[in-house]
């Protein structure tokens, strides 16, 4: 009987992770925050001297689902943190060339993402949950599209929704930042909402 096709990925904190069967033991927050802040969003085609990073998004997202849903709780917060985790190790890929891969990508992020879950206490998301990430994650996109990567903002809106009110607190996360301190900040975050 063959053995199964593995995809090995040597993290900088010594684990090896199995891409293609992931095991929740052999995620680590830190590696998660250092793949992020040097993961550029928009294929790094923004504006400015600092790549806007994935980790940086993940930010944004989690504040811009805060302020839509005044009784998020910090699991959700942390749902919301972590949605884009799977790119810490496959990368930013553009939503055509996702629906291009089809099935194969999106069961790769999606074992991912579940392994992630595991590993730091987090249920699949309820359905309500669900649809903020989603949500947040589109008004997120619209914010970076206009701001850093350079849409008029009647083609944002064609592509992520319209436009949303958003406070300057939560604004100020779409400006680039270095990636020590968009890794920093997003480690954090997450021990902010999940200390132990």
């Amino acid at each position: 009987m063959s053995e199964p096709p593995r995809a090995w990925q040597r993290m900088l904190s010594g684990r090896r992770l199995d891409l293609l069967d992931p095991a929740p033991g052999d995620i680590e927050i830190a590696d998660i925050a250092h793949g992020l802040a040097r993961v550029a969003r928009w294929n790094g085609q923004t504006h400015g001297p600092h790549v806007f990073s994935v980790a940086q998004h993940s930010l944004l997202v989690e504040a811009v689902g805060r302020h839509l849903d005044a009784a998020c709780t910090d699991p959700d917060g942390l749902e919301l943190l972590l949605h884009d985790a799977p790119e810490y190790v496959v990368g930013d890929i553009i939503s055509p060339l996702k629906a291009a891969l089809g099935d194969a990508y999106r069961g790769i992020e999606l074992r991912l993402l579940a392994a992630v879950r595991r590993r730091f206490g987090l249920n699949a998301p309820l359905p309500a949950v669900a649809r903020l990430v989603k949500q947040a994650d589109r008004i997120a996109a619209h914010v970076e599209a206009v701001r850093l990567a350079g849409f008029a903002r009647d083609e944002a809106e064609r592509y992520f929704g319209p436009a949303r009110a958003l406070p300057e607190p939560v604004l100020v996360l779409a400006e680039p930042w270095p990636t020590a301190e968009a890794e920093a900040r997003f480690l954090a975050r997450f021990h902010a909402l999940c200390p132990t």
